[in-house]
């Protein structure tokens, strides 16, 4: 089970309350964008209708990279790269001990809720928790920077172990790989066996998707 503390901090980042004491970049920034821009609860609902409001908040965290230097222009060279998914690239780094990967976003009705979903991710699955390096600008898409540990598989994952350590978390399997946790109101999505690793017989979820809705 979840423990109190974690689900504590879960209900603040769902109900949009500044989450006190953290010092990371990711944290300084869902504080800062919750504080100036509304938290949703219908983040699946009207992609369309809220990309103004996606493309304010782009210019509000241009702004930031500019007065708080978090422009990256060190990014790993093509020789690095591993792999594209649906929102990101990935590049191994140079201590071969982590992954960069290079998220625009896009799953995401705002950048209020990617901070939202990479905050829950680290809270949940602190084994592969991201931090952000900054930001980079390729053309007119902004992308995040993040860094995250670099994990190899040693076995095929069993799908029935992801869904035993969710449900042991409160999670109930509502459709195919897709997870939901009422109480908290949250929504995990394609949990399957490319986000999902094991080794030395420990899970790790490498690539989460997490919405936030009202809690039943």
């Amino acid at each position: 089970m979840l423990p109190n503390d974690t689900r504590s901090k879960i209900k603040n980042i769902t109900t949009g309350t500044v989450i006190e004491g953290s010092q990371d970049h990711c944290a300084t920034i869902r504080n800062l964008l919750c504080t100036s821009f509304p938290t949703s609860t219908t983040v699946k609902e009207d992609f369309e209708g809220k990309s103004v409001l996606k493309e304010k908040q782009v210019a509000f965290l241009e702004n930031f990279c500019n007065q708080n230097n978090l422009w990256v222009t060190d990014l790993p060279g093509e020789d690095r790269y591993l792999t594209r998914g649906g929102e990101a690239r990935v590049y191994l780094h140079s201590d071969n001990k982590h992954v960069i990967k290079l998220n625009d976003g896009v799953y995401y009705a705002t950048w209020l809720e990617f901070f939202n979903s990479i905050l829950l991710h680290n809270l949940i699955f602190s084994n592969t928790a991201y931090s952000l390096i900054g930001f980079v600008k390729e053309g007119t898409t902004l992308y995040a920077v993040l860094k995250q540990p670099f994990i190899t598989s040693d076995a095929q994952v069993d799908l029935n172990d992801i869904k035993k350590l969710l449900t042991f978390n409160g999670f109930e399997n509502n459709r195919r790989n897709d997870y939901i946790h009422k109480e908290l109101g949250l929504i995990l999505e394609d949990m399957h066996d490319e986000n999902v690793l094991v080794n030395a017989e420990t899970l790790f979820f490498i690539d989460t998707v997490f919405y936030t809705v009202v809690p039943s």
